[in-house]
Parts: C-alpha cells; structure tokens; sequence
C-alpha cells in the first residue's frame, strides 16, 4: 500500500511539473508575439508627427526702399533679428556690419566684382546681394557686438519641408534665398572675381560669377498643406506662395539658408 501510495505522488508531481513546463512555454511564445506585433505596429517609431500646418507668430515686416531698395537680405536679417530680441535695425546693419564689395565694368563683357558667398556686390540701393555664407558672417558680427550667445548657421542643400521639420515647428524662422513674387530666375551679369573671403568660400580670385535676375531673400515662417509661408519685405507683408512654385525657386537659387539659433 504504501509503495502504490509514493508511486501515485510521484506521478502526480510529474504530470504537475509536465503541465507547468508547458505553461511557461506557451506564456513566453505569447509574449515574443506581442513583442513582434508592437514592433510591426509601428509603435516604437522615435519621428515626431509633424504638424499639417503651423506658423510662427512674432516675426516682424518690414517694407524695403528708398536707399536701401536692394537690400533684401538685410531686411530678412532684420525681420529674423528683431523677431529673436536682437535691438537692431536695417540701417545699423548695413552702416556697421554688412560687407558691401564694388563692382564695376569696362564694357559689356568685362566687369569686376566680388564673389557672392563672400561679400554684397554692388550699392545696397541698386546692387545685386549676397549668399548665405557672406551674409552668415555679417550677421554673426553683430550678434557677437551686441553680446548675444546666438549663431547665425549658413545652411546649403536643405529642401523646404526639411527646414520647416526642423525649425519652423520649433519657432525658429529661416532666411531662405528665392525670388521676387517667385517669378522665373534667369542670369543677368557674369563678371570676374576680384574678392575672396576665404572663411566662408572655396572661390579663387579670376573665377566668373554669375548672378540671377529677380533674386530675392525671405523669412520663411510657416506652413500649410498647399503653401509655405513668408515675412516679405518687397510685399511688406506676409505673401503666400504654393509649394511646387517655391521649391522650384528656391532650388534654382541654391537651396540656400539661414537659422539663428
């Protein structure tokens, strides 16, 4: 009797231990089940969801002409500055910090002037501007003067949607480089390189630059599902350009920009 009675225990522990091995098994196939279909969901994505629209609120428009009628990338500067509590204005920047360049010709085809990455080429009320990296420099002087802890950052080769991803929902607005009420750019003067800043351009003294007809510097401060938004200083207002149009003339500008952060 007492024989049958172990040899029951026994098997009882058994099919009991044989019950719970399987348990455990089926548990941990569930949860590596669970694991793969959280992965496929698509919940441990890392991206944020990018807003369908947004605009940044606070940046100024300010009308450009008179003496400083060429001066659209001064005037984004400004709008961009002011916006961001820098206690400067238009005049200031082109007296003390831009770096304006001659340019000047002997005939039609023989005509002299900075390169447009290091310098203004020309007179600020009838010249004809500066890129991005120039422009970054001059800016970086001023923030430097009046004590602030920001840089001005020349960025080339970021499309549009990138910069507002990146900035424009953060409340950080952008200079971006187009044209004027977004018409067709087309190149009006080539002339020979006689100015180089080597800080900011692989330029070589001789190089022939070229500059583009209708060229015009903006902040870009929004966004919509058709339209990007802009701080205008020709329109002295906000203007409103679709997409495919402005990314269009942006590109044949050089995707070129400027964020001050």
């Amino acid at each position: 009797m007492i024989v049958k009675y172990k040899k029951r225990i026994l098997l009882m522990a058994i099919m009991l231990l044989t019950v719970l091995l399987i348990s455990m098994m089926i548990t941990s196939c569930q949860k590596d089940e669970e694991k793969t279909d959280v992965s496929q969901s698509g919940l441990f994505k890392t991206e944020a969801t990018i807003p369908v629209s947004y605009m940044i609120e606070g940046v100024p428009v300010i009308k450009q002409g008179g003496e400083l009628s060429a001066a659209c990338e001064t005037y984004a500067c400004t709008m961009l500055l002011q916006s961001l509590g820098i206690d400067m204005n238009e005049y200031e920047f082109v007296n003390s910090y831009l770096n304006v360049q001659p340019i000047y010709g002997y005939s039609e085809d023989d005509w002299y002037g900075p390169d447009l990455d290091s310098a203004y080429a020309g007179d600020v009320e009838w010249g004809y501007g500066i890129n991005s990296p120039g422009m970054a420099k001059c800016m970086n002087n001023m923030l430097g003067d009046k004590g602030s802890e920001m840089t001005a950052t020349s960025l080339k080769g970021v499309e549009l949607d990138e910069l507002c991803k990146d900035y424009i929902i953060n409340d950080i607005p952008v200079m971006v480089w187009a044209t004027t009420n977004m018409e067709e750019p087309y190149i009006k003067r080539y002339w020979t390189i006689n100015y180089v800043d080597e800080e900011v351009s692989d330029a070589q003294i001789g190089d022939t630059e070229q500059w583009m007809q209708n060229e015009h510097c903006m902040v870009l401060i929004g966004y919509d599902e058709s339209n990007y938004y802009f701080a205008d200083s020709v329109a002295g207002e906000v203007s409103v350009f679709d997409k495919e149009t402005s990314r269009d003339k942006y590109e044949k500008l050089g995707l070129q920009a400027i964020v001050v952060k």
